[in-house]
């Protein structure tokens, strides 16, 4: 039975693991892979000796702390709010609302976003801006100020209700016995929440929260790079690792430099997956993922 599981991880998550090599090499195809030229850790040069290395590891880190923490809020309020409604038929229906935009793809939700903020013919510029007498419209692909709050939105209305099915998933299995004997002592709703379901969903977030921190490195490239339609003018608040590193491939081809960020990105995820473990481990050993 764990065959086609094993086998599956061997092939996409193992084997692949070969190609580290190149994040250590100069890859020269006349050559091959095996005999181009070894150039230790200068591919790594690229990122940490680059004029823009602060803002794109800054933006990078920040905005992952955003999607970890109140990601992880909203997402369990949504599947509380999923669990107090009782109709089985309206459950399904909101649960299906709230997961549809994370099916669609990344570019259409940037024509979905430049429909709303074009200059030209953006909605909130056309439509929304004036019912505030605000006659002038806004270039919002020219100003790097709004972005931070445009990208979390995006990112949450994509990503909220997909992540709130683990969540409602656990909420299922708790005992409605708890409930009852709470409803008889007099708790309210909130103190329901807060002393029966929040502690026994303690252990699921807690494991939601490890694995996100080990991709807090990388980057939604379709969120960071399509969305805000790749605008130079947008740098300083868009700029990531991924799409740093996409644009640098783009220009130069070199794919060592490429590996050696994804390298870079996975040893740094690790290490603060063992660390976040760690800390975790010393308050709650039941809730450490080992």
């Amino acid at each position: 039975m764990m065959a086609p599981g094993l086998i599956y991880l061997l092939f996409n998550n193992y084997l692949p693991m070969v190609g580290i090599a190149i994040a250590f090499k100069k890859i020269n195809f006349a050559k091959g892979f095996f005999n181009s030229d070894w150039v230790g850790f200068k591919n790594f040069e690229y990122l940490f000796k680059t004029s823009d290395a602060y803002i794109i590891t800054r933006n990078t880190i920040l905005y992952n702390l955003v999607f970890i923490l109140l990601g992880t809020i909203l997402a369990f309020a949504c599947a509380v709010m999923l669990n107090e409604i009782k109709n089985k038929v309206l459950v399904k229906f909101y649960q299906s609302i709230i997961t549809l935009p994370h099916l669609i793809s990344m570019v259409i939700v940037s024509y979905l976003v430049y429909a709303l903020l074009s200059a030209d013919t953006g909605f909130i510029n056309h439509t929304v801006l004036p019912w505030f007498g605000m006659e002038e419209g806004i270039s919002w692909y020219s100003e790097d100020k709004y972005w931070p709050w445009i990208l979390t939105v995006v990112h949450f209305w994509k990503s909220v209700g997909y992540s709130s099915i683990v969540f409602f998933a656990a909420l299922l299995g708790i005992d409605e016995e708890y409930y009852e004997a709470a409803r008889l002592d007099g708790a309210s709703r909130l103190q329901q929440i807060r002393h029966i379901t929040l502690p026994i969903l303690t252990p699921v977030i807690t494991m939601m929260t490890l694995l996100s921190i080990g991709r807090i490195f990388y980057s939604d490239f379709g969120l960071f790079y399509q969305v805000p339609m790749n605008s130079g003018a947008l740098f300083n608040t868009t700029a990531t690792i991924d799409t740093y590193v996409f644009k640098g491939l783009m220009g130069s081809g070199d794919l060592g430099m490429s590996t050696a960020a994804g390298v870079y990105q996975s040893v740094v995820g690790f290490l603060l997956v063992i660390l976040a473990n760690y800390t975790v481990r010393r308050f709650s050993k039941d809730n450490a993922l080992f």
